[in-house]
């Protein structure tokens, strides 16, 4: 019997720990995402890296993008992702080609630019990770799981820098074994930003093919 007991007590500890890191898990992405939406804008220049081990895939690439609100322009690959606030503009200059989409709320389940600061605040499971001193900052990681026990990625560790509450990198893992991590390089906020940044000019792509998706 004192066994059993023990036994119990040392779960109802671990939940109560779980509970307790959850906690302060949620009250750190609720302070990050307060920050984020006090900007009229952002622009954050990264640096992108994909691997996975058992395919032998590692592929490193940099990019930049700028936010206003649901708005983004996405430069990488030497593809440019505009979206305007209604329509998406797929710009692929290899190509010349452009594709057009409207915007579906309900149907877009990515992360996509405008979220990728606040994605975290819905579909979660939450838990404090690990310090880690990089660079002379402390980063402080967040686990982030997904309540939806199908979805292809399996965790989220999200490093968020202690004193200035932004993010400084992300790394994903997926069910496959893909990495993806991304890394903020710079971070800039409440940029003298033209009014035609995220406005799409099709007078600018005379010779592009234009494929209008709907």
């Amino acid at each position: 019997m004192k066994k059993i007991i023990l036994v119990v007590a040392a779960i109802m500890t671990f939940m109560a720990g779980n509970a307790q890191s959850s906690k302060e898990a949620k009250q750190l992405l609720s302070e990050v995402s307060s920050k984020v939406e006090s900007y009229d804008n952002i622009v954050i220049e990264f640096k992108y890296g994909l691997e996975n081990t058992a395919e032998n895939v590692k592929h490193e690439t940099r990019g930049d993008v700028s936010l206003e609100g649901e708005k983004y322009l996405l430069n990488i690959m030497g593809t440019t992702r505009l979206f305007d606030g209604a329509k998406l503009y797929t710009i692929i200059p290899e190509d010349e080609e452009i594709n057009i989409s409207s915007h579906n709320p309900e149907e877009d389940q990515d992360i996509s630019p405008s979220k990728m600061l606040t994605f975290y605040n819905n579909g979660y499971k939450t838990e404090m990770g690990p310090v880690q001193d990089l660079k002379g900052r402390k980063i402080q990681y967040v686990k982030l799981t997904p309540i939806d026990s199908n979805a292809e990625i399996k965790e989220i560790h999200l490093g968020i820098d202690k004193q200035t509450k932004h993010i400084y990198n992300m790394i994903q893992t997926q069910d496959n074994g893909t990495k993806i991590t991304i890394t903020v390089n710079s971070f800039k906020t409440n940029q003298p930003l033209p009014q035609s940044l995220f406005h799409f000019k099709e007078s600018r792509y005379k010779d592009y093919y234009i494929n209008r998706l709907d």
